[in-house]
């Protein structure tokens, strides 16, 4: 079991005793189901979908005040700024539990559930933590807690008893995430849910209200509400865009020799290098790929492997000696530099990788 079952218990408690949570969540689809099942337990508060730059921090002041939670949940979020959460402690003075899989971190003032921090090889996503808190009284949102830890290129336990109740969905013998994120029955499902965090936040918002009240991944595949038709109409605009960018970087890719590829793109109203990544590790595992985005003078990037080439430490030396960040999974991170450092850090990657 990732986290305890006491601690399953304390946050839960949480839940229980709150009337006006907020909740902040990572724009992917682990963080929108962790959302998704929380509300649907609590069925009070408000969701706020955390872009951009994924740490909690001084951008989401405002929000909180005018707000005004009893309570703050913060899932899938890597990151939190401490001066941010020293001042919120000071001022506002509102619990933060914070429920989350990446790296840990040293941060005073939350209440903090990683299964890392007691086995740091644990990879469960924060959709299977956050399921594992509620499915005894929701039982019915496994189908979002497996949209959630596929979407996060993972395979828990719970997915044999999601093949269980919907065998045409899933096969029992899937044995790799990718096979299941990107060729099962549910890899539509996925994709949608997805695709809708791209773009403004409020039309993000207004998707994700939507998916607070779908009873199952059959209303979503068969279309069957006028709700669900605009999930699918803010799919297509969005897929339109994704599948010219896969297109081309398909053809790069095969031509491309080396160990390492990078494929730059253009588009400049939605960031779709993560899911650009992963579907083409799906189609050349053999490779290890940075997909990026020029935008505001800087290069926002996704970066994938797989076997025994592990991104973390190849990043952490790439860093060095330019203006950036970065950080993620073994095999998946994101980062960011500026233009005028791109060269160095691309340089940097390949004479570890080459």
């Amino acid at each position: 079991m990732p986290l305890t079952e006491k601690q399953n218990k304390q946050i839960l408690d949480e839940l229980d005793h709150c009337n006006r949570p907020l909740y902040f969540f990572h724009d992917d689809t682990d963080g929108l189901c962790s959302f998704l099942l929380f509300y649907r337990y609590k069925l009070e508060g408000k969701g706020v979908c955390v872009k951009a730059q994924p740490i909690f921090d001084k951008r989401f002041f405002n929000i909180i005040q005018s707000y005004c939670p009893d309570k703050i949940f913060v899932v899938d979020v890597p990151q939190m700024d401490q001066d941010f959460i020293d001042e919120l402690n000071r001022v506002v003075k509102v619990p933060i539990i914070w429920v989350d899989h990446h790296p840990p971190m040293k941060i005073n003032g939350v209440k903090y559930f990683n299964p890392r921090i007691a086995n740091e090889s644990d990879g469960a996503p924060a959709s299977k933590l956050c399921y594992d808190v509620v499915k005894k009284h929701r039982p019915e949102d496994l189908w979002i807690a497996v949209v959630g830890f596929v979407g996060d290129w993972t395979i828990q336990p719970d997915l044999k008893d999601f093949a269980k109740q919907y065998p045409d969905l899933m096969s029992a013998t899937v044995k790799k995430p990718e096979e299941a994120l990107f060729n099962s029955g549910l890899s539509k499902v996925i994709k949608l849910m997805n695709f809708i965090l791209k773009g403004n936040t409020k039309d993000v918002m207004k998707c994700v209200k939507i998916l607070t009240r779908v009873t199952s991944p059959y209303e979503i595949l068969n279309n069957e509400t006028s709700q669900v038709h605009y999930l699918w109409k803010r799919f297509d605009e969005v897929n339109e865009v994704y599948e010219e960018l896969l297109g081309e970087a398909v053809e790069l890719f095969e031509k491309e020799k080396s160990k390492l590829v990078v494929y730059i793109y253009k588009e400049n109203k939605l960031s779709l290098s993560g899911d650009l990544s992963n579907e083409l590790l799906y189609k050349f595992p053999e490779k290890v790929l940075i997909i990026s985005r020029q935008k505001s003078g800087e290069m926002k990037m996704s970066l994938r492997s797989s076997g025994n080439i592990l991104i973390p430490p190849i990043l952490k030396k790439a860093l060095e000696g330019v203006e950036g960040y970065g950080g993620g999974h073994e095999h998946a991170c994101g980062a960011c530099v500026k233009v005028r450092d791109f060269e160095k850090f691309l340089n940097s990657i390949r004479s570890q990788v080459d």
